[in-house]
């Protein structure tokens, strides 16, 4: 079978990372061109991974290559615009995170899949790791009994120097902060895991940059099935960890890492008294790891463009985040708990994440 083709937009730091996967972890994929405005950029990353061709013009590049498959790595606020461009093409589109700027511009891409018959995926690639794809299965069968309470917590540190590339820091740019920047990987998987999330009341607060956005994010949110969660975000962490820990009627399951993860990270325990020895052998039993969790996601898109089924991360599953960021920035900013569907066309936070279209 010929391989699919896949082209790169925009060749900054996470570029690096796609075309990793792409070379490196999968053999039916082969990246055909990359593109960026910047001529020496993407020169220097087309020579860096033997890619053969590049342009400096995205309209071009589509024309002329034809992909099967556009990865979008660019800066945020390009990529509802990319994405539209790249499905009226002929392409399937993976999109860094966040996938849009609005709910508003969800809707855009909702109604462009829908007119193309292609789709676009945002990259969660939280959830697509064997800890998290068994963790599912297990909650699914309901196997540990219902959800009951979680912690969601990334608190990371970013320095000065890291909010000095311009696009960083602005709600025009990078769309919000550390809630939508950085623990957006954390809290979709931990949306994804505990079922529809119902309510959300949240804080926001800038503590520690000269920045436009948030630096820290807290939480409070209830699920459809009862159970009830915190969350933290933040860049003002000089330790850094990521943490999530998720109890059930008859087991805690935790992880602990920072930027991904692996099988081992994963820890099931149960209270002393409640026999769950044998089912806590069993519920911690993992697969082999074959793929990173970046490669898995990367490996999923590839088989539902095969297939032409719709992939895990693209329309509910990318808005069942990106609306939660929005009610949280929403009930941050009006002091009022906000609710899942809420937010609807006339609402100002339906147009921009920080209630200000203009």
């Amino acid at each position: 079978m010929s391989k699919v083709r896949v082209a790169i937009i925009g060749t900054g730091g996470i570029a690096g990372k796609h075309a990793e996967v792409l070379q490196n972890e999968l053999n039916d994929a082969q990246i055909v061109a990359a593109v960026d405005v910047r001529e020496e950029a993407v020169k220097a990353f087309t020579e860096r991974f033997n890619i053969p061709a590049y342009y400096t013009d995205v309209d071009t590049l589509l024309a002329q290559e034809k992909p099967d498959i556009v990865h979008i790595c660019t800066p945020p606020n390009l990529h509802t615009e990319l994405s539209i461009k790249a499905l009226e093409a002929g392409s399937w589109v993976l999109c860094e995170k966040p996938l849009a700027a609005s709910l508003k511009e969800l809707d855009m891409l909702a109604e462009a899949e829908e007119r193309t018959g292609r789709y676009v995926s945002s990259v969660y690639q939280w959830r697509f790791g064997n800890g998290a794809q068994h963790l599912k299965k297990l909650i699914d069968t309901n196997a540990m009994g219902k959800p009951t309470i979680g912690i969601c917590q990334t608190t990371w540190y970013r320095d000065d120097a890291y909010y000095a590339v311009p696009w960083r820091g602005t709600w025009k740019s990078e769309l919000g902060g550390c809630s939508m920047g950085h623990g957006i990987h954390l809290m979709d998987l931990y949306l994804w895991l505990y079922g529809p999330w119902q309510e959300v009341t949240a804080k926001i607060g800038t503590l520690d940059h000269d920045i436009e956005v948030e630096d820290v994010s807290m939480a409070l949110v209830n699920f459809e099935n009862g159970a009830m969660g915190t969350m933290i975000n933040s860049v003002v962490s000089p330790r850094q960890e990521t943490y999530l820990r998720m109890d059930f009627q008859n087991a805690t399951v935790e992880l602990k890492g920072l930027y991904s993860y692996k099988n081992d990270q994963w820890v099931y325990s149960s209270y002393d008294g409640n026999n769950h020895a044998e089912n806590l052998k069993s519920w911690s039993t993992l697969a082999d790891e074959s793929l990173s969790i970046f490669g898995s996601q990367v490996r999923h898109h590839i088989d539902c463009f095969k297939s032409g089924e719709r992939p895990l991360t693209s329309g509910y599953g990318a808005r069942m985040t990106l609306e939660f960021i929005t009610s949280m920035y929403k009930s941050a900013m009006t002091g009022q708990s906000v609710k899942r569907g809420s937010i609807q066309k006339g609402d100002p936070f339906y147009e921009s994440m920080n209630g200000d279209a203009s």
